[in-house]
């Protein structure tokens, strides 16, 4: 209980706090956080740690395609359409690689 009320005093501070501040602030804040994600070293970053995802992701899969699990999931009868739309919902997605430079100037 005294979790969730302090989670809600919180909330409540920074509505408060947020709308005082206005649009111009937020703004700025948002203005600020485009050019932190652009930067070419943040970028590096995120895409060092989306090569490490895919590998780790892609160890994974064949981990368990491997494993006693793999073997029975593989013998149940599966048919190729289901394994890939299975890797399709599964497979990391490059959402946030391919939007780098697509600013939109959308507010919201």
């Amino acid at each position: 209980m005294r979790g969730k009320l302090m989670f809600l005093t919180g909330l409540a501070a920074g509505f408060v706090l947020g709308t005082r501040a206005g649009r111009e602030k937020y703004e700025e804040i948002r203005a600020n956080a485009q050019k932190i994600w652009e930067n070419p070293t943040v970028q590096e970053a995120a895409g060092v740690a989306q090569a490490q995802a895919n590998k780790l992701y892609t160890e994974g899969k064949d981990k368990i395609q491997s494993s006693k699990l793999g073997e029975k999931l593989s013998t149940t009868g599966t048919t190729s359409s289901t394994t890939s739309t299975t890797d399709e919902l599964l497979a990391p997605s490059d959402s946030l690689a391919g939007s780098k430079g697509t600013s939109t100037g959308t507010t919201y």
